[in-house]
């Protein structure tokens, strides 16, 4: 009777397989231990400096809280205190008005620090002091960091009031990129700058201008029918809806009868 042959490995072969087996675990200790080694030297050497890393990195994220939260208090702050000497200007109170503007002025971040000044500038005018105004109004036209709308209301105001003191070229020079159709200032800056016109015998240039104030629906009525007239009397059209025309006139001569 033939025996079944069996695939069961002889004792070599149980032997070799136990061998490279027992081999296998000793490198995997082996490189285990290596690679724990190695960690404990990068550690060792270079974990001080990760530590320091960390803690500033927290201590900065820290800060950066700090700073937000301050930053955004010292915002409701300003904003109470701007409150506060509008409330003042309103009653009439203009010396206490102006100096809780200048507080502000001294304390505040620059977009406050500007409303401020600008608010002193109009109190100074308001009580008479037009020099004093027009100096204040001058720095913030001149001061590079302020908003770029400030700057250019503040320019305005300055040549409203140093006018008569400036020669006309002057004022058509600085005037002339905020009198464009489409602008925030058009209106007033045109008006200025039309007259600049005027003085200098321009009068080509200043009926145009003129009637293009009249015929914006985005200026006041008061002053469309003010340069409406201009550019009627230079001889240029400005008139495009007649009833509305006679409608702005009559609400400006009533406001000019009220004052």
């Amino acid at each position: 009777m033939a025996l079944t042959p069996t695939n069961d490995p002889n004792d070599a072969e149980k032997r070799a397989q136990r061998a490279a087996s027992e081999q296998n675990v000793l490198l995997r200790e082996v490189d285990e231990a290596f690679r724990q080694d190695q960690l404990a030297g990068f550690l060792s050497r270079y974990g001080l400096l990760i530590g320091a890393l960390v803690l500033a990195a927290l201590l900065a994220f820290g800060g950066w809280l700090w700073w937000h939260e301050h930053r955004e208090s010292m915002r409701e702050t300003t904003s109470e205190e701007i409150v506060k000497a509008s409330d003042q200007l309103e009653a009439g109170n203009l010396d206490t008005a102006d100096k809780a503007f200048a507080a502000i002025e001294a304390d505040a971040e620059k977009g406050a620090a500007v409303v401020a000044k600008l608010s002193r500038a109009g109190i100074a005018f308001e009580k008479g002091q037009a020099a004093a105004a027009a100096k204040l109004y001058a720095e913030v036209a001149a001061d590079g960091s302020a908003p770029q709308p400030y700057r250019d209301f503040a320019t305005i105001r300055e040549i409203s009031i140093n006018y008569e003191k400036m020669k006309p070229a002057e004022v058509e020079k600085r005037l002339k990129p905020l009198a464009t159709p489409g602008t925030p200032f058009f209106g007033s800056a045109g008006e200025l700058l039309g007259a600049a016109y005027l003085d200098q015998g321009k009068n080509s240039l200043a009926g145009p201008l003129f009637a293009a104030i009249a015929k914006d629906k985005d200026v006041p009525a008061s002053l469309r029918s003010r340069t409406r007239q201009l550019a009627g009397l230079l001889g240029v059209d400005a008139i495009d809806d007649v009833d509305k025309a006679l409608e702005e006139m009559s609400v400006d001569d009533g406001s000019q009868g009220a004052q």
